[in-house]
């Protein structure tokens, strides 16, 4: 079998019918679907059992108790039998010739990262993102060319890449249990593994915009837990990467930084900066030697100095108006 398209559902029922079509659709046919139902309480079960008697008798269906996105996936990981790997949201769905053009550009890659639209459900406005071409690159290399593009979709976005099985397994690249933000764990490890990537230009996933969903949930508990769990990776990404020889670590760094930092962003931006010292306390003391760049050790200066609100006022000043006035200007100067 070729392809194995994994989908997490947790109460989803408004569109995991769109999700279950577009996969329906598919001009190219030898693939499974597993559909992890990860203890929904609507009527998402009574959804995927009718697409299981009507279009799909094979579709495979896994029941959990709710353990979130990464148990989700990682079972569905494990239940599949399929050469190559697609992950793929409930609330999101496909081009309908998307694993067709996948299987024409096949060649044993670890992974193949294609491009993607955003839909906004509220206005319905799609946007198409930036679009790449790199027929055969390292992993690594691929890493340092592309994680610091500013892109409609965050580089570490998992759904969009179709990842060789025997690659995942090889290299116990599973996704981290019970926290927010595990593409940003799950991707950078990818990448250093990784061996044989390609990159495409093709739009064959999107992305849905939506309120209540996981990543615009913005009560104070969630935007607590987010930055936090931001840190705890942090941790586990210097961790990994100090014990990675010939490599060069700039890149992945200067990304790990610019995550630190956000996270005590937000929590400044929504009013939650007397959580500040405590997310401080939680960064592991081998962070500040991973940073290079003059502005960010300002940046670190002010909060191990607990002067966040000189932070959040640079912070504000470098992020959101120096960098994005040199973004305009090095648009108009390609234009």
């Amino acid at each position: 079998m070729k392809f194995s398209i994994v989908i997490p559902v947790y109460n989803v029922e408004k569109y995991l019918r769109e999700c279950l079509e577009s996969v329906a659709a598919q001009t190219f046919t030898d693939f499974e679907v597993i559909c992890v139902n990860d203890g929904s309480t609507d009527n998402s079960l009574e959804i995927i059992n009718d697409f299981k008697n009507s279009k799909f008798k094979d579709l495979k269906i896994i029941n959990k108790e709710n353990g979130g996105l990464s148990a989700a996936r990682n079972a569905g990981i494990c239940a599949s039998e399929g050469d190559y790997i697609f992950l793929l949201d409930s609330d999101d769905f496909i081009a309908h010739n998307a694993l067709e053009i996948l299987n024409k550009n096949i060649d044993n890659q670890d992974f193949i990262w294609f491009s993607g639209k955003v839909f906004f459900e509220n206005t319905k406005k799609e946007i198409i993102d930036k679009q790449f071409c790199e027929p055969k690159i390292s992993g690594w290399d691929y890493y340092n060319k592309y994680a610091l593009i500013p892109r409609r979709f965050h580089f570490v976005t998992a759904v969009l890449r179709l990842y060789r099985r025997e690659f995942l397994m090889r290299n116990r690249l599973f996704f981290s249990e019970g926290i927010y933000h595990e593409d940003n764990l799950f991707t950078p490890i990818c990448c250093y593994c990784a061996e044989n990537v390609k990159v495409i230009p093709d739009v064959l996933y999107v992305y849905r915009i939506r309120e209540g969903s996981i990543t615009q949930n913005e009560n104070p508990a969630a935007t607590l837990k987010r930055t936090q769990d931001t840190i705890l990776i942090i941790n586990e990404l210097t961790d990994f990467f100090e014990n990675a020889d010939n490599i060069d670590k700039t890149t992945v760094y200067r990304q790990n930084a610019m995550w630190v930092f956000n996270a005590f962003y937000i929590l400044c931006h929504n009013n939650l900066s007397d959580k500040c010292a405590e997310l401080k306390s939680l960064l592991c003391s081998e962070f500040k030697a991973t940073i290079s760049d003059f502005d960010m050790k300002l940046l670190f200066d002010f909060i191990e100095k607990d002067k966040f609100k000189k932070f959040y006022k640079w912070y504000k000043f470098d992020f959101h108006t120096v960098r994005n006035y040199w973004r305009k200007i090095k648009k108009r100067i390609k234009k």
